[in-house]
């Protein structure tokens, strides 16, 4: 689950995320990689074939080096903008052109964002080709630049307002506009969610009825959100064609208020038993009833208050020394936003192992949730469970052993064999008569009948200590 705030914070300085994570967390127990095929129609453990195991070792082995260069290369092209500078050369034209500040944003801050995003293309390339060689991706390169287009597009036409409005605040407030600032942001995340499922991921993918396409799933989906009393009308789920872009699974909730909605990739109900699909979608459904939506955002504002201060104590400095250098004036010069950028990298990298551990707990949450979401609603759950992440895994090539330190700093899920076998000795809890380890209080007999929802402070930390 993506943090709503560092994509809003990221458009605002142009940055552009290309990663896809895989899923992982620390391992405990057994650390040794398994190259042994699981017994058919029991998944005991997080296991592949040795085949897949060499393949799945190659491309974490790859994506880990991936995550050391691109960080690296992403402060060089930063670094190149500022001595070359091209900041104060489109700041020129901007203000040659206009003495309107909303002019000279429309005008400046296209131009150094999409000549960022060009001298971060090669990462981009490169991503899109791994995806395809280990066929995680079937999309064509014209499509997949025709995506990059669009999102340039969106990213470059939210950008400038943002920048915009920032660089007005700096100039009216120099000592207080990380504060105004942060603010005046939370409007803008609330927005991006809640218009994000109806105008922008549409842009993107094909979304078709689900009960058209998939009138069995329906009702089976509809008993998981009576469990977490969550209702979405029919005519607001939904199937998308991943598999003309993706090999990969995924099923979940989107959007709040009138934009909420159900979506379940077509890989997914090709692929995937109903059991299987209904632990993922409770997994998902599990971030709008434990209220993870809200904590991403509440933290992604307190993030962003916390960069915007560190910026602001920061950036003075910096152009003292080498503002001159660099053509830059003062903090609220337009060239100044490869600076704030170059901060915002830094105190981002810093943080990563802070916001990935909060997640990761999240995330363990909601697979406990999903546990408990379909218990009663089909025959095995926890082999349900268990099944679907040895499918998501394997198919997405999961690595089963990455390194700790990876895993701290950069992994936001834990990992298959990780959530396999926590959600294995939970369900062996049961059946042993001890408690749930998670704040919830769904039946545990075969009836679906009360909706959930308690919460508990200590289980929760419990949560974060593991996730850790």
């Amino acid at each position: 689950m993506k943090i709503f705030a560092s994509i809003v914070l990221s458009c605002l300085l142009g940055l552009c995320e290309i990663a896809g994570a895989q899923t992982p967390d620390v391992v405990s127990g057994d650390t040794v990689a398994s190259s042994v095929e699981p017994e058919v129609g029991q998944v005991i453990d997080y296991r592949l074939p040795p085949d897949k195991l060499a393949r799945s070792q190659a491309l974490y082995e790859t994506r880990l080096a991936m995550f050391v260069v691109g960080t690296i290369y992403s402060l060089l092209v930063i670094a190149v903008v500022l001595a070359l500078r091209l900041a104060p050369k489109f700041r020129d034209r901007a203000e040659r052109l206009s003495a309107r500040s909303f002019v000279q944003a429309l005008v400046f801050v296209p131009l150094l964002i999409v000549s960022i995003d060009l001298l971060s293309l090669p990462l981009g390339l490169y991503g899109h080709h791994l995806q395809r060689s280990y066929g995680l991706s079937v999309q064509s390169w014209g499509s997949w630049l025709g995506d990059w287009v669009k999102g340039e597009g969106l990213g470059a036409a939210l950008a400038v307002v943002l920048v915009w409005g920032l660089y007005a605040i700096i100039r009216r407030s120099p000592t207080r506009w990380w504060l105004y600032c942060s603010l005046a942001f939370i409007p803008v995340f609330l927005l991006l969610v809640l218009i994000q499922p109806m105008y922008i991921d549409p842009l993107f993918n094909k979304f078709d009825s689900l009960e058209a396409r998939q009138p069995q799933l329906v009702g089976e989906l509809e008993k998981v959100m009576h469990r977490g009393g969550l209702v979405i009308e029919r005519s607001r789920m939904f199937e998308m064609q991943a598999s003309d872009k993706v090999t990969t699974y995924n099923a979940y909730v989107t959007g709040i208020g009138a934009s909420k909605r159900v979506v379940v990739w077509d890989t997914t109900s090709r692929d995937m038993s109903i059991p299987e699909t209904l632990f993922v979608f409770g997994h998902e459904q599990g971030h709008y009833v434990l209220h993870h939506i809200w904590l991403s955002i509440g933290l992604g504002i307190l993030g962003t208050l916390l960069a915007l201060y560190l910026i602001h104590r920061s950036i003075g400095f910096l152009l003292a020394r080498f503002g001159q250098r660099w053509g830059i004036r003062s903090v609220g010069d337009w060239a100044s936003l490869p600076v704030l950028m170059l901060l915002l990298s830094v105190f981002s990298l810093v943080g990563q192992p802070f916001s990935a551990a909060f997640s990761r707990a999240l995330e363990h949450e909601a697979d406990v949730y999903g546990l408990e979401a379909i218990h009663g609603l089909v025959p095995n759950a926890s082999q349900a469970a268990a099944s679907a992440f040895q499918k998501l895994g394997e198919k997405g090539l999961t690595y089963p052993d990455p390194h700790p330190l990876f895993v701290l700093w950069a992994f936001d899920h834990p990992h298959s064999r990780i959530a396999c076998n926590s959600l294995q000795a939970i369900a062996h809890g049961r059946r042993g008569g001890r408690a749930n380890i998670l704040p919830l209080t769904l039946p545990i007999v075969d009836q679906p009948v009360e909706p959930i929802v308690r919460r508990d402070g200590y289980f929760r930390w419990l949560s974060v200590l593991r996730a850790v």
